[in-house]
């Protein structure tokens, strides 16, 4: 047997092979071309071993080598300043190592992520000491955490204060997508939200208020309601709608079950430690299952109480507006169960939390802010991380109708911000004291600058490993701007990537169509547009843009773009062999074989590769099939034929023709083998 067929079919480097087998008794040469057949068949019966054991020698050289690194880099004082958050790509960058390593590391400590994920300093730090690297915090990212701390740490006091008293319980709502989220907040405020939202989608968090009246009791309860939007895009700006809230309602549709955002959003609540009640949805529907959902649910960790656990459900349907008293029922249950973790001091100054932030094109900057502690009135400062941002010149209620002044638990759109502050961002008026006025124009140009967010992997020479697609990318919201770029990052592709180029809020100004026409981008704008001077610029370069209201639709175009930056793939078919008996006309281009079929079938039009004595002499292909003297599309299995075979190679007989089709398939961005995902939040 040829070594390169044995080679092949062990699917092994015939180089490597020839070096192996010495180890085990094989002394075929080491520029060996044939091997006896006894010989080889030996081989293949003896290759899993000795695969397992080259495996395992591999494998220990391969400690040994990471054993010599890490004495090397303890002895030669390597060190790494790391900040409190960082991806594990940038981390694998830092440590010089490849981000494939840096994973498996990272898994060996259980700690499932891929290269866009971010892990915190103390995983860093672990994983880094281990590697033999001394390590340090940046000094501007432990003064970060300090002010985070001290600015979470003004909400609790304020909660936690000796004059505190009872306030309106803040309940997130959260589920998989189209599972009626927004549809039950709309029987509840008797709103028509859905029907505003692009695509009935929930493009921003919101925050909206309702009293509810016991028709039993005639007393009346506020409840602070947060929308969030439940696509995949959302993943930041759901973990940020947790933070703020005292109960979570999960809602799950009793037609559809528990699916992977159902999950993600159980992970977040258990990390947050947040009293849940799950609302089962559209049980008017024929295809619902409740039990099956329920247990479902419990596979989670969500025991129900009906079944002995601690998780209020209840049945419902949002639309039928079935069952919404016992929901809220049971949400004001749970408030007074946990009503010592409900409570807020009015009187100290206002602080609360940024839930959404735009930019309107009449008023300027305007945010939502849910004042968690205090009370926020009209003509005071709006202080977010020690700077003034503006002051209060007007406050509304989730209906547009001014207010005077916003109390615990009250969701406020507020305009009066120079520069719209980003979501998540804690407002505390407590720092008015010491605070200092904020640089617009440095703030302005953070926002809408166009830094370079690299999602394309680079080779030693710093170029680009595959193709690119460039974008500008504008956003009316910050948060759907963090969002989008975040599932920009779950794009994975060994041959195509995204390069974001430029971003920011607002619309398209002159300045992104010149960076686009230098980077060669397309800008994408979302529920933004072109200002009317940079389309005219457009116009005149001949350079589109693309506009988009539903973030999935943007995300549905970036995978269009990219499947067309692929190469096609062809896809080879082996359908069958014929052994060559006679040659019966030879002409310069073509001959005329008959033969016998022994596997399979011989197409009319398809592909022939010739093998004479294991070997690949030539291809051609088979332009007309034919038993004896009738014309067919096939010769099958068993019959004998004869071919009209075109190609340069002679063909003789005895010679193996193997017949086979090739196909050239469109590649998909789904066709690459995906990264484990990990939680958003590790329990």
């Amino acid at each position: 047997m040829n070594v390169t067929a044995l080679a092949r079919r062990l699917r092994v480097h015939p180089k490597e092979l020839l070096r192996i087998l010495p180890e085990y008794g094989f002394d075929v040469g080491a520029k060996a071309i044939k091997v006896d057949n006894k010989v080889a068949q030996k081989i293949m019966r003896m290759w899993p071993k000795i695969k397992r054991d080259q495996e395992s020698k591999r494998l220990k050289e391969l400690e040994e080598q990471k054993r010599k690194d890490r004495e090397m880099r303890k002895e030669s004082g390597l060190a790494v300043e790391l900040p409190s958050i960082i991806s594990v790509r940038d981390l694998a960058e830092m440590l010089s190592m490849p981000v494939t390593q840096v994973i498996m590391e990272l898994m060996k400590a259980g700690v499932l992520a891929n290269q866009n994920q971010d892990v915190d300093y103390d995983t860093a730090a672990i994983l880094a000491e281990d590697l033999g690297f001394s390590v340090s915090q940046k000094e501007e990212d432990q003064v970060d955490m300090e002010k985070e701390l001290e600015l979470s740490s003004a909400i609790e006091d304020a909660q936690k204060s000796e004059d505190a008293i009872k306030r309106a319980p803040v309940i997130v709502v959260m589920g998989h997508v189209d599972h009626g989220k927004t549809k039950l907040l709309d029987t509840i405020r008797q709103t028509n939200i859905v029907d505003d939202e692009s695509g009935g989608i929930t493009q921003h968090i919101g925050a909206y208020q309702t009293i509810w009246r016991d028709p039993k009791t005639k007393s009346e309860r506020a409840l602070t309601f947060i929308d969030t939007p439940g696509h995949q895009a959302f993943t930041v700006m759901r973990s940020r709608g947790a933070k703020v809230a005292d109960i979570a309602i999960l809602v799950v549709a009793a037609d559809d079950g528990v699916k992977p955002q159902t999950e993600e959003v159980i992970k977040i609540m258990k990390a947050v430690g947040m009293p849940i009640v799950v609302a089962i949805n559209k049980i008017d529907k024929e295809s619902a299952d409740v039990q099956k959902t329920m247990t479902e649910l419990s596979k989670k960790g969500l025991i129900p109480e009906a079944w002995g656990g601690d998780v209020p459900m209840v049945e419902i349907s949002a639309k039928e507006q079935l069952h919404i008293d016992k929901l809220l029922d049971v949400l004001l249950l749970v408030a007074d169960m946990n009503e010592d973790g409900i409570m807020a001091d009015p009187n100290v100054p206002a602080v609360g939390t940024v839930i959404e932030s735009h930019v309107d094109k009449h008023i300027g900057p305007v945010a939502t802010v849910l004042i968690q502690g205090g009370t926020l009135k009209k003509g005071e400062p709006l202080v977010l991380g020690n700077e003034i941002y503006g002051k209060v010149r007007a406050m509304r209620d989730f209906h547009g109708v001014e207010m005077p002044e916003a109390g615990p638990s009250t969701p406020a759109q507020i305009i009066g911000f120079k520069v719209a502050p980003s979501v998540g961002d804690i407002l505390n008026l407590s720092q008015a004291k010491t605070a200092h006025k904020i640089d617009v124009k440095q703030k302005r140009s953070e926002q809408t600058g166009a830094e370079k967010v690299h999602m394309v992997e680079l080779d030693d020479n710093g170029e680009n490993k595959k193709k690119t697609l460039n974008i500008i990318l504008k956003a009316d919201v910050l948060g759907s701007l963090e969002a989008i770029i975040a599932s920009l990052n779950q794009i994975h592709h060994e041959d195509v990537g995204v390069r974001i180029v430029g971003k920011g809020l607002g619309n398209a100004t002159e300045d992104d169509v010149a960076k686009a026409e230098t980077t060669n981008a397309t800008i994408l704008c979302f529920n933004v547009k072109p200002s009317s001077s940079a389309e005219v610029l457009m116009r005149e370069k001949n350079m589109v843009f693309e506009k988009f209201e539903v973030i999935y639709h943007l995300l549905d175009w970036v995978n269009e773009k990219l499947e067309a930056l692929l190469e096609f793939e062809i896809i080879i078919e082996e359908i069958g062999k014929m052994e060559v008996k006679g040659i019966f006309r030879t002409e310069k281009k073509w001959m005329i074989i008959g033969g016998l079929v022994t596997e399979g079938k011989i197409l009319k039009g398809c592909k022939i590769r010739v093998k004479r004595e294991g070997e690949e002499e030539g291809i051609g292909e088979a332009e007309t099939v034919q038993i004896g003297q009738q014309l067919l599309k096939k010769i099958p299995a068993g019959s004998e034929g004869g071919m009209k075979f075109v190609g340069k190679v002679k063909v003789e007989i005895g010679d193996v023709l193997e017949a086979y089709t090739e196909e050239k398939r469109i590649r998909k961005l789904s066709d690459v083998k995906k990264e484990p995902k990990p939680a958003v939040v590790p329990e």
